[in-house]
């Protein structure tokens, strides 16, 4: 079972992304702040969960959490800045948008950028630790595989949207044969032999 709250005695807020790894898309991140003594047996590590148990705990934590939020930062805004610091400014974004001001920001991972002046723990696999971060890991990974499957529908033949954007063997293979998307992450090695695709 996963714990409710970090015991800090603070409004904690849980922050994780989704889609640090993928060559397209964007990154998604969310926070969530939900109520000190939570108990949902089910939640856990969106990893963990196939994807209809995840749809159905993702409206189950927008309506049982005080605050949530989940905010992506594009390929182009990933090109520029990197995929980490991207990583960070979507869970910054999220941060900004939450109607209750976190006292305590749980991170999942080993780093983080500061937000502003609220304090802040990071928790090598938080989301299979911390209740709060184990939802902000769902919604964010529910919302990041609902826009690569709509992006699948205007760029066909990539496998978005079953691999959502992430390295498979199809994904690479469509890249050789197709050419690159708008969604692409310039930055990254799309391909093992990294042609001359730009």
């Amino acid at each position: 079972m996963l714990l409710s709250n970090f015991g800090s005695g603070k409004v904690e807020a849980g922050c994780d992304e989704a889609g640090r790894g993928p060559l397209a898309g964007p990154v998604v991140a969310s926070a969530v702040i939900l109520p000190a003594d939570y108990q949902n047996e089910l939640l856990n590590d969106s990893k963990q969960l196939n994807r209809s148990d995840r749809e159905k705990l993702e409206i189950q934590i927008k309506a049982e959490a005080l605050a949530w939020a989940v905010c992506e930062v594009s390929p182009e805004e990933i090109d520029e800045i990197n995929i980490l610091n991207a990583s960070f400014l979507a869970m910054h974004r999220s941060v900004d948008l939450l109607k209750i001001k976190p006292e305590l920001l749980l991170i999942d991972g080993n780093r983080f950028k500061k937000y502003q002046s609220i304090p802040h723990e990071c928790i090598i696999k938080g989301d299979g630790k911390y209740l709060s971060i184990a939802a902000a890991s769902i919604l964010a990974k529910v919302e990041r595989d609902r826009i690569m499957g709509q992006a699948a529908q205007q760029y066909p033949g990539y496998g978005w949207e079953s691999n959502a954007g992430y390295p498979t063997m199809k994904h690479r293979q469509a890249i050789r044969d197709l050419g690159i998307t708008p969604l692409h992450r310039k930055s990254f090695r799309l391909l093992p032999e990294q042609l001359d695709l730009f």
